[in-house]
């Protein structure tokens, strides 16, 4: 028999409501999990704030970091406004987005960070790529940086590959973010980023590779510029042209990628590139020695250089890079069978005010930075003849004055001429053309030893003159730019000059620090008549048309004086037109004899070329007392 279950009792609270409802083990359950989810989250909350503060607590302080302070940097600028080289690190001028052409901006966003209008710094996708690959690589090998992640680390961060670095890295990304316009996060990466060869910022790496602002860069130009932030150094055009190239190639392609432009107009930009050498970095040696002497003068103009500066010197790029070649090229063309050959030479042009056009002082200047236009001190030997003469006709001897070429004997001295060849009786024009030794001893005795050495003084030589009477032959040594300067004097109308290589030092406010207000250069004191300018010049164009300076002939109206040492260990020619000055040395620096080679050949011949090269596309000013004669075409074995 089964047994029936009793209905449980009625039981009714007190005010009549029915007994509450026994909670089942699922309610139990939902409130034990909301009450563990509550602590934990509070915990993982705590964890949280420690860890961030952790992260957090040796952030920089971002105000402080952009005034870092800085070594200054000094732009040289050719004479034409070019840039010419920079040392230091160079910072460019600020730039604002929207003076920048368009393409500019696209090119670096492009290839650098293509969502870069939409993210909110930190590009979630491209941060689990990277985690992905880490992981995978198993160490930090991808970090997926936006711009603003990149501001972030080069500015404010080390370059340490780390989980934290990368944290603080987005924390600062944020608050950049929260704190500045997208444009203006641009314009900060845009001026702060490194583009390769000491150049900091897109102002300055369009000055340093392309001669010009940024607001004027081509399409191509911009591509070249983005391909850059990869590897700045190694991409550098300076460094790899090619690599660059393809670089900016790539860029290109993805700007198409991204709608920014059509593939048309990529075409159109890869074609109408010009492909040119890029512009001298800090490290390049084209015209070094020049700047080096330049950097050298500023820092004796200027009490203390504290703050970027710029400064437009008086070279003049096209005869640099020719006197460049001509020099290296020259020493290289040594002929068979001569053992004693020149290792080294020096070239320094002006124009008659003293400007320095190019300066070349030595084969290489990434093997030898000692500037022998500069510092090296040598005997001029004959090209010294100049003072003689100019003191003897300020002393009333006219150029058809005639004396005797003979040997000539003064107690133990014995000065000869070249060769042991005498003419006997021979004017002042003939034997300053022929550079004979005996005559010009003779007309010292006449005029006096001290005259030659206070015209030489008056003419800008500063170096020690020495009381022996060989010091009219030059065995005092003098420096090249001294012996040019003093040329120089001639086609300068008769007025001292003193060589300079700086038109004016300006800071980044435009502020001209030098020359102060009022100085003039160029105008130095009237050292030289005007008949006895014209004279010499006469006399000194013989030593071209008809003496030992044939080889220096060029066709048109010309002067200058050779110059050999005793035992050929220098060679020399100093020589000039209207309006150009141009002095060449050749020797050892240990001053080992060179076999044969006198002032009147490799000298002479580098001159020669150069100032061919100089007057390819131009003509001269009148020679004073001389007449101007046409400008012959260059022989093709002059042009290479």
């Amino acid at each position: 028999m089964t047994r029936k279950r009793r209905p449980a009792p009625s039981i009714e609270m007190p005010d009549g409501r029915p007994p509450p409802r026994r909670r089942g083990w699922l309610a139990k359950l939902f409130r034990w999990a909301v009450r563990w989810s509550v602590i934990a989250g509070i915990w993982i909350a705590a964890f949280g704030l420690i860890a961030l503060a952790w992260f957090a607590y040796d952030l920089p302080d971002v105000e402080d970091a952009t005034r870092l302070p800085r070594q200054p940097s000094l732009t040289l600028e050719a004479s034409d406004g070019t840039f010419l080289t920079a040392i230091g690190d160079l910072y460019g001028e600020p730039i604002k987005l929207k003076d920048l052409p368009p393409h500019m901006a696209q090119a670096v966003t492009a290839i650098e960070d293509r969502r870069f209008w939409d993210h909110y710094g930190v590009d979630l996708m491209g941060i689990a790529r990277a985690i992905y690959v880490n992981v995978a690589k198993g160490r930090v090998r991808q970090g997926g940086s936006t711009l603003t992640q990149q501001i972030a680390k080069n500015l404010f961060l080390s370059h340490e590959r780390s989980y934290r670095r990368k944290i603080q890295e987005l924390l600062l990304a944020f608050w950049l973010e929260y704190h500045f316009s997208k444009t203006e996060i641009l314009e900060t990466y845009l001026n702060r980023v490194y583009f390769g060869a000491a150049a900091y910022g897109i102002d300055a790496a369009a000055r340093r590779y392309f001669g010009k602002s940024a607001n004027d860069v081509t399409l191509w130009e911009a591509a070249l510029l983005a391909g850059l932030l990869k590897s700045p150094s190694n991409l550098a055009p300076t460094n790899d042209p090619e690599a660059a190239a393809a670089r900016a190639v790539l860029v290109l392609g993805t700007m198409v990628e991204a709608g920014y432009i059509e593939s048309g107009r990529a075409q159109r930009a890869m074609i109408e590139a010009v492909p040119k050498p890029p512009a001298r970095s800090g490290h390049a040696i084209g015209g070094r020695y020049f700047a080096d002497w330049v950097v050298g003068r500023a820092q004796n103009y200027l009490s203390t250089i504290d703050r970027d500066l710029l400064i437009r010197t008086t070279l003049d790029r096209e005869l640099q890079d020719y006197a460049d070649g001509l020099v290296k090229a020259r020493l290289q063309l040594r002929p068979s069978g001569m053992k004693g050959w020149p290792t080294q030479a020096a070239l320094v042009a002006m124009s008659p005010d003293g400007a320095v056009r190019a300066m070349v002082g030595g084969k290489e200047y990434a093997e030898s930075q000692f500037n022998r236009a500069i510092q090296a001190k040598r005997q001029p030997g004959s090209v010294f003849k100049l003072f003689t003469f100019l003191a003897a006709l300020e002393a009333g001897f006219k150029e058809d004055t005639h004396l005797t070429d003979a040997p000539i004997r003064q107690g133990t001295y014995r000065p000869g001429n070249y060769a042991g060849r005498y003419y006997g009786d021979v004017t002042m024009t003939k034997a300053l053309a022929k550079s004979l030794n005996s005559v010009t001893v003779r007309l010292a005795d006449r005029v006096g030893y001290d005259r030659t050495r206070e015209m030489a003084t008056r003419l800008g030589i500063a170096s020690p003159l020495t009381e022996h009477p060989s010091v009219i032959l030059g065995t005092s040594e003098s420096r090249l730019i001294d012996l040019t300067g003093a040329y120089a004097a001639l086609p300068n109308d008769g007025r001292r000059v003193r060589p300079f290589g700086i038109i004016e030092i300006r800071d980044r406010e435009g502020n001209v620090l030098y020359p102060p207000l009022g100085k003039a250069r160029g105008r130095g004191p009237k050292v030289l008549s005007a008949p006895i300018v014209e004279a010499t010049n006469r006399m000194l164009a013989k030593t071209i048309t008809d003496g030992t300076g044939k080889h220096a002939a060029i066709g048109i109206a010309a002067a200058g004086k050779t110059g050999t040492t005793q035992g050929y260990r220098d060679a020399w020619f100093i020589g000039y037109t209207g309006d150009l000055v141009t002095g060449v040395w050749t020797g050892n620096d240990n001053a080992k004899p060179a076999d044969g080679i006198t002032g009147g050949l490799l000298p002479a011949q580098i001159w020669a070329a150069f100032m061919r090269q100089a007057y390819k596309n131009r003509s001269t000013k009148p020679l004073a007392g001389i007449p101007v004669a046409p400008v012959p075409s260059v022989p093709q074995a002059l042009q290479n």
